[in-house]
């Protein structure tokens, strides 16, 4: 009880030194776990991908579609058990800004993606209605759509404006569920393109599929292109986080800029924390000169600047800690939904704890040789 008293007021000795170090510990500490979950963010799909699902795309580029003939021939590949279609639309709604996901997809869709939930009658009512379309919980909360509302979007790959009926909502089966899309009737597209455009009709932008047993994805999938080898659109069958993860590769210069940046914070508000440990540390040379020449040992001194550094860290950690989950809500919002899922992770505040704990051991090493190798005649002769 003694020395955490003492340590308490050592700490205390110089308050707005004391404050400084620890706001800078908040600002270091809420930096690092908000860059984290930035970075958790950008891979949010493809940690969400199923691994019993594959993904089949033209071999070249998904510029280029697939034939609506290959379908068939996917399904009897040994080990897939259900085929489902899928376009990208890149409509604009409104305004360039309100970007959102759409995609054209086949009736079949829903029966592989269980992590969305549709009620039986919305979904009834979609399958219904040609015009009708699926709209995502995060989606439809961030424009305000409801079930029966009419949307416009102008098409940038398929030409002209395009109403679709709002018919369910699809909600997220857990909070870590991106729901910031649009799927509507793949035939509606290919029906109106047909009469357009006849050329472009029966393609297939990419083909999900489902498969028996996740174990044997690799199998399947060399087993898939082996059919279409040699043939005029050879294709690519990957796991779905292997294809999520192909767009977040195009970034991924920049995420590790943000890596970088979150671990520079840290080494930043290391160095500030031992220099004020350091300046502690040299201040009380006479103190702990006094205090080995009363019979306090080396390691007493060592202790004292570890448990006063330990303090320090343990508030501002604790302080940056607890303001992160608040933050990154706040952050969410005022970017307006570029995140669809920005959570601050257990991994994150765990790395938070141990940023916390490395600053406040590194930080008072020196001070503490310093102190504990002090000795009492030139000790009790310092000045200042």
């Amino acid at each position: 009880m003694f020395v955490l008293k003492l340590i308490a007021r050592n700490a205390l000795r110089h308050k707005l030194r004391t404050v400084l170090t620890v706001t800078g510990l908040v600002v270091a500490v809420l930096a690092y776990g908000l860059l984290q979950t930035v970075v958790d963010a950008w891979y949010a799909g493809a940690a969400a991908a199923s691994s019993g699902r594959l993904v089949t795309r033209n071999a070249i580029s998904l510029v280029f579609p697939l034939p609506l003939s290959y379908e068939n021939r996917i399904r009897g590949v040994d080990g897939v058990t259900l085929v489902a279609r899928s376009n990208w639309f890149g409509g604009v709604y409104r305004d360039p800004k309100n970007f959102f996901a759409q995609f054209a997809v086949s009736d079949n869709y829903l029966d592989l993606y269980p992590e969305f939930v549709v009620a039986a009658q919305q979904r009834a009512d979609y399958q219904r209605d040609r015009k009708g379309c699926l709209i995502g919980r995060q989606l439809a909360d961030l424009y305000g759509f409801k079930v029966g509302d009419v949307i416009p979007i102008k098409g940038t790959i398929y030409t002209g404006t395009w109403d679709f009926v709002v018919r369910g909502i699809m909600e997220g089966r857990d909070e870590s569920t991106i729901t910031r899309h649009m799927v509507f009737h793949w035939e509606y597209l290919n029906e109106t393109v047909r009469k357009r455009s006849p050329k472009q009709a029966d393609q297939v932008g990419v083909y999900i599929l489902g498969i028996d047993n996740p174990d044997n994805a690799a199998a399947i999938s060399r087993d898939v292109d082996a059919v279409f080898r040699n043939s005029l659109a050879e294709t690519l069958t990957e796991t779905e986080q292997a294809f999520q993860l192909g767009f977040v590769a195009m970034s991924n210069q920049i995420i590790a800029a943000i890596r970088v940046v979150s671990y520079v914070v840290i080494l930043i508000i290391m160095a500030v924390m031992a220099n004020a440990m350091a300046m502690s540390a040299r201040e009380r040379t006479t103190e702990y000169a006094t205090l080995k020449a009363l019979g306090f040992g080396p390691g007493f001194l060592a202790l004292l600047m570890f448990g006063e550094s330990m303090l320090i860290c343990l508030v501002g950690g604790g302080i940056g800690m607890l303001a992160t989950p608040p933050m990154a809500a706040m952050f969410k919002q005022a970017v307006g939904g570029v995140f669809p899922v920005f959570t601050v992770s257990r991994e994150t505040m765990w790395m938070q704890a141990a940023c916390a704990l490395v600053v406040a051991l590194v930080a008072a090493v020196v001070p503490a040789v310093q102190a504990a190798r002090v000795r009492i005649v030139e000790g009790l002769r310092a000045i200042g």
